[in-house]
């Protein structure tokens, strides 16, 4: 059993690892070449300034969370492709050369160092994880649920919503403007201020242009298809103590969404 786990482990871990390997230096290439990285992860890869160290003392923060995470649930986080495999490539990478551009910056390399190093978490953690007893489990399951709902929210949103203040003042008022409104139709502020800080420093690089126009108009509609679709608009008449009109109804009907 734990051969058929370990041989699924290396093969899941090096196709993750080469796209997200790959993925994390296109993105130092953009705009010239599309990026398949996360926006979260080129800002912690450039926080770290090319230094193996830092690179790899910041993944293996997250490693422990992780590590605590897969043997609690049986499930892998979203910081093992988005943190622990590209800080740690990067480490790999940045001991053979110090110049990021020959050694972060280069697809190739990435990819090959994220492949081993996704062979090698992936396949640590599911065994350790499927070695486990099952009551253990359960203890750490209770122990590391609650613990994960506080750091999604309130902790997330906070972080965030700081950074965006700390950008300047446009940053700060649309990425608090989407984040209120995130989380009041999503339940969560963070989708809302990265869409608020990306607005926010696409106007201060180059005001009201094409681009912003277009982004802002997608965000904008974002918010009201993602409402319309979770009832929040119904939800919010309803909070008003007011009456919803038929015709609103019967449109949340076609599109199957159960109104109460």
């Amino acid at each position: 059993m734990s051969i058929i786990i370990l041989l699924k482990s290396i093969i899941i871990g090096v196709l993750v690892g080469l796209g997200v390997g790959a993925g994390a230096a296109r993105m130092f290439h953009i705009p010239r070449t599309q990026g398949m990285g996360a926006f979260r992860t080129l800002g912690e890869l450039n926080a770290c300034q090319g230094d193996p160290a830092s690179h790899f003392s910041f993944g293996l923060g997250f490693f422990f969370n992780s590590w605590a995470t897969s043997v609690a649930g049986g499930s892998l986080t979203g910081d093992v492709a988005h943190r622990i495999i590209p800080n740690w490539a990067a480490a790999v990478v940045l001991l053979k050369g110090k110049k990021p551009e020959d050694t972060l910056y280069n697809p190739k390399k990435m990819a090959i160092a994220g492949a081993i190093v996704g062979a090698i978490v992936v396949s640590f953690l599911n065994l350790t994880a499927a070695a486990i007893p099952e009551s253990l489990q359960k203890v750490a399951s209770g122990v590391l649920t609650p613990a994960a709902n506080w750091f999604l929210n309130p902790v997330m949103p906070a972080i965030f919503w700081l950074a965006a203040m700390d950008g300047g003042k446009r940053t700060g008022f649309y990425g608090t403007l989407f984040g209120g409104l995130a989380q009041l139709v999503m339940g969560n502020a963070v989708p809302g201020v990265v869409l608020g800080i990306l607005i926010g420093k696409g106007l201060d690089d180059t005001g009201w242009s094409r681009l912003t126009k277009i982004l802002f108009t997608a965000v904008i509609l974002l918010f009201v298809f993602s409402g319309f679709f979770r009832g929040f608009d119904l939800t919010m008449i309803q909070q008003f103590h007011m009456t919803a009109p038929d015709w609103l109804i019967d449109l949340h009907k076609l599109f199957g969404y159960e109104v109460k």
